[in-house]
């Protein structure tokens, strides 16, 4: 498939699981009680306020990536730490949520005969539920700035945290080394179990439809 064909049939499913995502972590944090993400835009399903380059780039060329943070200011909970975790889950939850949907009604389509396997809107809707996951799965890696690191950095015991929080500041480092490292030597350490995981829950939320590639 050419690159151009690649923008065409997935851009719009990478936009709509990156915003679902921000959407969802700036949501929650609201009903918690902080307003910094409505206050600056960000409550919003407009992707267009949501988007990061880099990681958006990182989603078309190996499956994984982010979108620009909703800020959120912890000052504002009653709970810090504890509210963080919803936070922190809030933006994988919802993007299994999203391919959960999309899953149903790629059942439907096909027992109704409205799509069939590998068509045009059989890919497109395909792959909107597997990168949903992708994106969720690679999230909840602990390794910071990924929303994983938040939800350990909320459950740790006090007496660890400053160890925690050093690792947080040089967290990306080790998360670009590894993407890095995979791309140049072949061996894919987020790829290789996030794929099949993905692949896993994929099947189970489509009812065992083939992928779509």
């Amino acid at each position: 498939m050419s690159a151009v064909a690649k923008i065409v049939l997935f851009a719009p499913a990478i936009l709509a699981a990156l915003t679902v995502h921000e959407y969802a972590h700036g949501l929650v944090a609201w009903r918690l009680g902080d307003p910094t993400a409505k206050r600056l835009g960000r409550l919003t399903l407009n992707p267009l306020a949501h988007l990061d380059p880099i990681g958006t780039l990182m989603l078309f060329i190996f499956y994984i990536g982010w979108a620009k943070p909703v800020p959120v200011n912890p000052a504002y909970f009653h709970n810090p730490r504890r509210y963080m975790v919803w936070v922190a889950l809030a933006g994988p939850g919802a993007n299994i949520i999203l391919a959960l949907i999309l899953g149903i009604l790629l059942q439907f389509l096909l027992s109704a005969g409205l799509i069939v396997p590998f068509g045009i809107s059989y890919t497109m809707l395909g792959f909107t539920i597997f990168i949903n996951l992708m994106l969720a799965f690679f999230n909840l890696i602990p390794i910071p700035p990924l929303d994983g690191s938040r939800v350990v950095g909320g459950l740790l015991p006090p007496q660890y945290l400053r160890g925690w929080e050093a690792f947080e500041r040089v967290g990306w480092v080790v998360l670009i080394g590894i993407i890095l490292l995979g791309r140049v030597t072949g061996l894919h350490l987020f790829g290789s179990t996030i794929f099949p995981l993905s692949n896993a829950f994929y099947r189970i939320f489509t009812g065992g439809a083939p992928l779509f590639f």
